[in-house]
């Protein structure tokens, strides 16, 4: 995601005008989720997507009457039964999708985009919203964005009552894309925000098949080793951040929160330990560690004769991963995202409960 805004900041920026789309609501099997997002351009190219199929088909047919009249518009669609069945896709259901024209005379809109590309990079809470009609209304408000962050301050117009941008910055856990009433208008709330920074410990091959699935899902990677010849971009592409270690027995200040997943598989039972060791001492909101119950407790029985308690070991997910009788990399790395959303979905719903009413 904040690639795709890095980029639409440097197209408006040079004076480019955009369309884009972003699925607000679904039901049933639509192939993309709640806030995903495509760009049109006006030569008709794209960035991202939202299924791809009719649905993309359509939007982009819709984008191009856009960027002639410069509204925003709020559009239903309907991939199920007859209506999908000519297509190529084999998923269906129902949603809306908001189509916005993005004017790059109006200098707010890069620098709107600029902001949350900072943000989504920096890491932290932040919210794009969008002022819309009331329901039953056939149009959208033209260019009314605002960019809340986490510590109250805004970027472009005032959108939101007092009461909306406190319940935002109180409960920042909540990801979900939303409407939220506001007297005779809407406003779309849209988080941005990744989906919680997980540092994995170790560049072997599950690592290598670990990091591209739990970005797919939302989270922001960082691996680490004290191998150069493992911990390199021949094997961890953009956007995984990659860190050569000087040794896992002496690990720099990670700035490791309760927002922080560790993934333990370095490639031996003793640096697993090390590295677990060091681990319990933060705070952070998942521990996760590759092996045997065998492998680990032999590592418990050592950690405690170094005072640490069974109540500490009960932070700890080991063996890690769902169970689903994984063997190869890349199913062992399936089982350890599954239990990765799995976490911070629990997170989230815990959080979205503390909303005020």
């Amino acid at each position: 995601m904040k690639s795709l805004f890095r980029e639409m900041a440097r197209l408006l920026d040079g004076g480019e005008s955009l369309v884009t789309a972003t699925i607000i609501r679904k039901t049933g099997s639509a192939p993309r989720s709640d806030g995903s997002k495509m760009v049109v351009r006006a030569n008709g190219s794209i960035l991202g997507s939202v299924g791809g199929g009719r649905l993309e088909a359509d939007t982009l047919q819709l984008a191009k009457e856009l960027f002639r009249t410069k509204r925003t518009i709020l559009q239903t669609f309907d991939l199920t039964g007859a209506d999908a069945a000519g297509t190529t896709m084999i998923c269906g259901g129902r949603g809306e999708i908001l189509l916005d024209h993005l004017d790059a005379a109006e200098a707010d809109n890069a620098v709107l985009c600029a902001r949350a590309a900072e943000r989504l990079t920096q890491g932290g809470a932040a919210w794009m919203l969008t002022s819309l009609a009331a329901a039953g209304e056939s149009e959208a408000v033209v260019g009314r964005h605002c960019l809340i962050l986490s510590d109250g301050s805004t970027v472009g117009a005032t959108l939101g009552d007092p009461a909306l941008l406190e319940r935002l910055v109180s409960a920042p856990g909540r990801r979900s894309i939303r409407l939220e009433a506001q007297g005779d208008r809407r406003i779309l709330v849209e988080p941005l925000q990744h989906g919680g920074r997980l540092l994995v410990f170790g560049a072997g091959h599950c690592s290598q098949s670990l990091a591209p699935l739990a970005e797919s899902v939302g989270f922001r990677v960082e691996v680490l080793d004290d191998r150069e010849e493992f911990a390199s971009r021949a094997y961890f592409p953009e956007p995984t951040e990659v860190v050569v270690l000087e040794s896992f027995a002496r690990l720099p200040d990670l700035g490791v929160d309760e927002s922080s997943y560790l993934v333990i598989m370095t490639r031996g039972h003793l640096n697993d330990m090390i590295v677990l060791e060091q681990s319990l001492k933060t705070r952070a909101g998942y521990i996760g560690m590759i092996g045997s119950p065998r492998k680990r407790n032999k590592i418990y029985d050592e950690l405690l004769k170094r005072g640490f308690t069974r109540d500490d070991f009960a932070r700890v997910h080991a063996p890690i991963g769902v169970e689903i009788q994984a063997e190869t990399p890349e199913e062992i790395a399936v089982s350890i995202v599954g239990e990765l959303i799995s976490v911070r979905a629990g997170r989230e719903q815990r959080a979205a409960r503390r909303l005020p009413l």
